[in-house]
């Protein structure tokens, strides 16, 4: 019996803050494992996702946006490991938007020193009023960069996806799989678990308290088809912690019933989870606490 070749690479998803790199990783498997929000800083890990079709598999990588100017070590650190997770991957997912701008031209400016095969991918086509823009703007694009390819595409109406992944298969090297080909993420039910919640408080907190906002779970039990999850949220502040628990508990009330009903659906089992607000002073700030 022959054995059939098989091609796996790394893809890293890159690009700067709210440029749908999220969106795009989950239209792409048809499964939510990044959380999305129209904040800064949503993403926070570089989230493997994997998509195993006949002898091809993709192991994207979502990572955190990229800022030319961070706010604070927090922002630097996550754009620092957002470039450092170029080196490991065998294709490169540059997302922009349709108007270029500063935090895209610094990105460019670092993968210009690297040697890894770049598709270039312009999403939010779906806002443009005006199509025939879209051509001078891609002209525009070519005289930056070699890139293997430039694809317009909208990740959240599922439109060119497929154009996407047929030119990523072009360059995966021959390669065993890595991952079984019914695993779809790396990260463990407490990692997925967290990020639905710190979703939820992003979505329904104000521009700022995100940048504050930390999720840890302390305990999951699965028992009796009943999953049960014990969650402290860290905030920086008191203000903070006000803020989030809301005028006689009903903000936390409702940020952890509409985080239930997500979580339900991830583990497809009833939830009972438990929440609490706790101060870490300066974590966007603490070194030591930003790698922990």
């Amino acid at each position: 019996m022959n054995n059939i070749i098989q091609y796996t690479g790394n893809i890293i998803i890159l690009g700067r803050s709210n440029v749908g790199k999220s969106t795009l990783l989950n239209t792409i498997l048809g499964k939510k494992i990044s959380i999305t929000a129209a904040k800064v800083q949503t993403t926070r890990n570089k989230i493997a996702g994997i998509k195993t079709i006949n002898n091809f598999q993709f192991i994207y990588y979502d990572t955190p946006g990229i800022y030319k100017h961070p706010v604070n070590k927090f922002g630097m650190l996550l754009s620092k490991y957002a470039l450092n997770a170029c080196y490991n991957s065998d294709v490169i997912i540059f997302v922009i938007g349709t108007i270029w701008n500063d935090d895209d031209e610094f990105i460019l400016q670092y993968l210009r020193k690297i040697k890894i095969t770049i598709i270039l991918i312009i999403n939010k086509i779906d806002l443009l009023n005006n199509k025939t823009n879209l051509l001078s703007y891609i002209d525009f694009l070519r005289k930056k960069l070699n890139f293997a390819a430039i694809i317009p595409i909208s990740a959240i109406k599922n439109i060119n996806i497929t154009n996407v992944e047929k030119e990523i298969s072009k360059y995966l090297p021959e390669k065993s799989f890595f991952f079984p080909k019914e695993q779809y993420t790396d990260k463990d039910q407490y990692f997925l678990a967290s990020e639905i919640i710190r979703e939820k408080l992003t979505r329904f907190l104000g521009q700022e308290l995100p940048y504050s906002i930390s999720v840890e779970i302390e305990k999951l039990i699965i028992k009796n088809n009943i999953v049960t999850i014990f969650a402290i949220i860290y905030v920086e502040r008191y203000g903070q912690k006000i803020i989030i628990i809301g005028s006689r508990g009903n903000m936390l009330k409702k940020i952890a019933t509409i985080a239930r009903q997500d979580l339900e659906k991830l583990f497809m089992q009833k939830v009972y989870l438990q929440v609490w607000v706790k101060i870490r002073k300066k974590w966007t700030n603490n070194i030591e606490l930003l790698h922990n």
